[in-house]
């Protein structure tokens, strides 16, 4: 019989990767916190190797965890904005030195 795979987390650094790993979320909460506010268009024009459903399936993965918030202005045409959330914000200090070792590497690589 074929053992089943818990989708639980099996520490709390398995529970943060599971909020914040991938390709494209770490890229999004630290576009959202150098311009505080953008629409779904900006977005996807900052992370321009992302697809409109990737982009699309990741920022409800974000909302869903409560890392940013999505506000939705009920006009014609519609709009939509994403900030960070609270625990978002305090995300930013741990990216941004996970940002400052990316440039420490990238750096010896030239």
């Amino acid at each position: 019989m074929a053992k089943k795979c818990s989708d639980a987390p099996t520490c709390s650094v398995d529970y943060a990767f599971r909020r914040i790993g991938g390709k494209y979320k770490g890229r999004i909460l630290w576009s959202l916190n150098e311009h505080k506010i953008l629409r779904f268009g900006a977005l996807g024009r900052i992370l321009a190797d992302v697809t409109t459903k990737m982009l699309t399936q990741t920022l409800r993965e974000l909302e869903a965890d409560d890392l940013i918030i999505r506000k939705v202005y009920h006009q014609v045409p519609p709009m939509v904005e994403y900030s960070l959330s609270e625990t978002g914000m305090e995300l930013i200090p741990f990216i941004t030195y996970l940002k400052v070792w990316g440039d420490k590497k990238m750096e010896k690589k030239s």
